[in-house]
């Protein structure tokens, strides 16, 4: 259930990023109420992980990375952003320092 609560979070900002990016500097009413509900939410559902154990480094860390990967990944293949190949590499080595992160905790 904590991780179901952790990927929600990160959803919850992927969606909230995706919204700033559609809100023109917050001057449209509806992709800036979806940017603040979407981070809000996203803090919201950490507090819940947080809440039943889970250490705050591996947290944000899985929370952040996975965040900012699929905003870029989202970003390149439906927005027309382009990703570099030392851009991509430094997606797979975000993904790959959580993993390393994660592995590293266990017992």
């Amino acid at each position: 259930m904590t991780y179901l609560l952790l990927a929600a979070a990160i959803a919850s900002e992927i969606v909230g990023a995706l919204a700033t990016r559609f809100s023109d500097g917050f001057t449209r009413p509806l992709p800036t109420v979806v940017a603040v509900a979407g981070v809000v939410g996203a803090y919201y559902l950490l507090s819940l992980v947080l809440n039943r154990g889970m250490a705050i480094g591996v947290a944000y860390a899985i929370w952040a990375a996975l965040g900012v990967a699929c905003v870029a990944i989202i970003g390149a293949v439906f927005l027309g952003d382009k990703l570099s190949w030392i851009q991509s590499l430094g997606i797979v080595l975000v993904i790959g320092g959580v993993v390393a992160l994660e592995l590293g905790g266990r017992h």
